[in-house]
């Protein structure tokens, strides 16, 4: 039976150190700079605030990722008090102390998970601070946590910076989600979900702060309706005002839309606003018309995508040549496509056939739930199989695979796996 390794030294002489406060905040002016992390975790699982408030201020590092230590089944509302608490007195003070080289507060729990056991580095101490986190707005119990933060962060405005790298909106009325918007470095955000169910006028009320985000880089919208009380002036407006915003937009790499209401006959008016070319373009389970369809096809703003979506989107009585032609501009670069949904007959598949087999990077390919024949899977087969990165095609049953056709097409899935 395997004897438990002996404390360490360095663990009893934090433990012998923190059962006397005065003595622990005494040490930290001649503490060396490399036993601040291991009395930090000591003092923090021990619950020590005010030696917690005390190390904020004389902490040596640029970063201090408390959110790496605070772990999901255990309590640490009143540790992180007073770690912010340390901050605020610390932010008060005029003169600051020597040693102090906090530059920023990261509470992201999947961040620097290695800090607490390797040191390295430091940087000259820049203000204001940053605090990173990552924010998920929704109408339940506000998270004790992020309510306290933002508290300080407005009570130390301009000296305390909240930046958001991913954000996610859920259900949750637009004056509160304005309030928090209006105090984060909306310029840091580069990952936005807008998971709502939003009228226009909502969205377009939300357009500013979206212009603001002059990193984004991934974007998704879902479901946005139209009201039927809107005038048609009044929803162009607002449609406008959303529109306009992509052109601030320098670094957005992949775009969502599921489930938007306004697009049919206005994808153009969404497309020419972006600046910079898409790896990625979804939409899916919206009302597109051929024009749309065909204005896509020729964008600029295409040639260079990798991950093509167009699920849900019905093409049944469009006529083919606009998704060959997409197809065809992207197949340099094309590695994901999905037509999943979308009503494509025989004769539609069989003319973008052979953009298909031109897409050289193709690695997996989604169209089930489409009135398919097995001649046309063969063919499909003969225009793939020099494809030597297409690994996964997810495709419906043919349609003589079915004893009663009309019980529909969509009730029945198989996973084809393509090796080379």
């Amino acid at each position: 039976m395997s004897m438990p390794a002996p404390p360490r030294l360095l663990d009893l002489a934090g433990q012998s150190l923190l059962r006397d406060q005065a003595s622990a905040i005494a040490a930290l002016e001649v503490l060396p700079m490399e036993l601040f992390p291991p009395l930090f975790t000591a003092a923090f699982a021990g619950r020590h605030s005010e030696t917690l408030k005390a190390m904020v201020q004389a902490w040596p590092f640029p970063c201090l990722p408390l959110g790496a230590l605070m772990k999901e089944q255990q309590p640490h509302q009143e540790t992180f008090q007073a770690a912010l608490d340390g901050l605020d007195v610390l932010l008060a003070q005029e003169v600051r102390p020597s040693r102090w080289k906090l530059q920023v507060l990261d509470l992201r729990k999947n961040a620097h998970q290695d800090f607490w056991t390797v040191w390295s580095g430091t940087r000259p101490p820049l203000a204001p601070v940053e605090v990173l986190i990552d924010l998920c707005l929704k109408e339940s119990t506000p998270d004790e946590s992020v309510a306290y933060l933002i508290q300080k962060v407005k009570q130390r405005k301009g000296l305390l910076h909240l930046c958001c790298k991913k954000l996610k909106i859920f259900a949750m009325p637009m004056q509160n989600i304005r309030k928090i918007l209006n105090i984060v470095q909306l310029d840091s955000i580069q990952d936005l979900e807008v998971n709502c169910t939003w009228k226009l006028s909502t969205l377009g009320k939300f357009a500013p702060h979206l212009g603001q985000m002059a990193n984004l880089r991934r974007l998704l919208l879902s479901h946005i309706h139209m009201s039927s009380h809107s005038t048609p002036a009044k929803e162009e407006q607002c449609i406008s005002q959303f529109t306009a915003q992509f052109l601030r937009l320098h670094h957005l790499e992949e775009l969502y839309l599921d489930s938007i209401s306004f697009l049919e006959d206005r994808l153009d008016q969404v497309l020419r606003c972006l600046k910079t070319p898409l790896e990625t373009l979804s939409i899916t389970n919206c009302l597109l018309s051929e024009s749309d369809l065909t204005h896509l096809s020729q964008h600029l703003n295409v040639s260079q995508l990798k991950d093509l979506g167009l699920s849900g989107v019905s093409l049944t009585n469009m006529s083919p040549e606009p998704l060959q032609v997409l197809i065809e501009r992207a197949s340099a670069t094309l590695q994901d496509l999905d037509l999943d949904e979308c009503g494509i007959m025989d004769s539609q598949f069989t003319d973008i056939l052979p953009a298909l087999g031109r897409c050289s990077q193709l690695t997996t390919f989604s169209f089930c739930g489409n009135p398919i024949s097995m001649a046309v899977l063969e063919n499909l087969l003969r225009h793939t199989i020099g494809l030597s990165n297409l690994s996964h095609v997810l495709y419906p049953a043919p349609l003589e695979s079915y004893e009663d056709v009309r019980a529909g097409y969509t009730s029945q899935v198989l996973f084809w796996a393509l090796g080379h």
